[in-house]
């Protein structure tokens, strides 16, 4: 079984006027003698991603493997850091991205591009079991190739969504925002959740929210969610904190 840290959680939100937030979760799995992620946040996430992984005595050097739930830039950029690790991929996923043209929606090409032909990569198809505990589960429709992943936890089961379901929203409306195929994700939603409900104990990490379980359809969360900006404001001489959750 894997202790799980999250080294940064989600947060559901996007932004009026520059595109998506794209704050995305990255949890770290310790166990089997494997040092893991699962994705790996983009670009902005770099300087804090690698603190709180220092935090926890881990160096990019000792991540053995990173898994994808998809290629979208927020989940998948920050593979190159671990030279280390092998990186598993949806089959289907992947051979989607990598012919589509350059400005798909949220593809990072040129990181598609390093997927298709480094060594490292291990690409595999939906009930694999790439490595002991982990079983990979089809969730297609926000990609058509995404996979969500069912995990041994060290303190009970473990669901890892990614974008299959993004947030609690989506979990109890059924309804996927930023989608490819709406419907697709009903079915994908709706297969998580019925997860969810055959086993109390089982906690879903969103993509982009904290960690809940459902217990009677009802939600249980299991960390708090944060997020601030800190914006340096027109006449102002000091930056001012903006809590986006007050």
């Amino acid at each position: 079984m894997y202790e799980l840290s999250i080294l940064i959680q989600g947060f559901p939100g996007r932004s009026t006027d520059h595109g998506g937030l794209g704050w995305s979760t990255v949890p770290l799995l310790r166990g089997h003698g494997e040092t893991i992620l699962v994705d790996t946040g983009g670009y902005g996430y770099r300087t804090p991603m690698l603190a709180a992984l220092r935090e926890y005595g881990v160096e990019p050097t000792d991540v053995t493997t990173v898994i994808l739930t998809h290629c979208h830039w927020d989940h998948a950029c920050n593979f190159p850091l671990f030279p280390n690790a092998r990186v598993i991929v949806p089959r289907p996923e992947l051979e989607w991205a990598a012919v589509q043209p350059v400005g798909t929606w949220e593809l990072p090409e040129f990181h598609v591009e390093k997927l298709v032909t480094a060594e490292n990569v291990v690409r595999i198809e939906d009930g694999a079991e790439p490595l002991r505990d982990v079983r990979a589960i089809a969730t297609p429709g926000h990609t058509p190739g995404h996979f969500a992943y069912r995990i041994a936890g060290s303190e009970g089961p473990l669901l890892f969504s990614g974008d299959a379901v993004k947030n609690e929203a989506e979990l109890l409306s059924g309804d996927a925002d930023m989608t490819l195929y709406a419907e697709a994700s009903r079915r994908s939603i709706a297969k998580i959740r019925e997860m969810l409900l055959a086993d109390p104990s089982m906690v879903l990490v969103c993509g982009h929210d904290r960690m809940i379980s459902l217990r009677d359809r009802e939600v249980i969360a299991h960390s708090q969610l944060r997020g601030g900006i800190q914006a340096w404001l027109p006449g102002k001489s000091a930056p001012t904190m903006i809590d986006l959750l007050s």
